[in-house]
């Protein structure tokens, strides 16, 4: 009885107060959509291993939950986009590239393990074209 009482008044209170359910979430993520309806990063991500998956996953919680981060976790890559930056095993490096949309979801653009010290500029040119369609598509 009590528990039903206590999720109805607290559901109550976020429809009253306009809350969004983001969990706490200040930036929280989604993936970015091609036209035709693929999820690149979200291809990426089921390709590792899952506890390759799991590292990068807990870093994007973290910019969710805390943004904005700043280092080690997160860096600004210019033309607002930023990087996370997850460290796996076997001495790699993973990176996944998002921006920040006007509705204040984190839209994550693209993935790659790094086998540079400096990030490839294919890379970052890939996740600017990908900000432009998703900005375009958002107006």
């Amino acid at each position: 009885m009590y528990r039903r009482w206590y999720t109805t008044e607290v559901r109550e209170k976020r429809k009253s107060a306009h809350e969004p359910e983001s969990q706490g979430k200040r930036a929280p993520a989604i993936f970015y959509r091609t036209e035709a309806g693929g999820e690149p990063v979200r291809d990426w991500l089921k390709g590792l291993s899952q506890d390759d998956r799991k590292r990068i996953g807990e870093d994007i919680k973290t910019v969710e939950f805390g943004w904005p981060v700043g280092m080690p976790v997160c860096k600004p890559m210019g033309e607002g986009i930023c990087e996370v930056r997850t460290s796996l095993t076997q001495n790699r490096i993973a990176r996944a590239l998002f921006y920040i949309d006007k509705k204040g979801r984190m839209v994550l653009l693209h993935g790659f393990i790094k086998k540079t010290q400096k990030t490839p500029s294919e890379d970052l040119d890939l996740a600017k074209g990908n900000k432009a369609k998703h900005q375009r598509g958002l107006q």
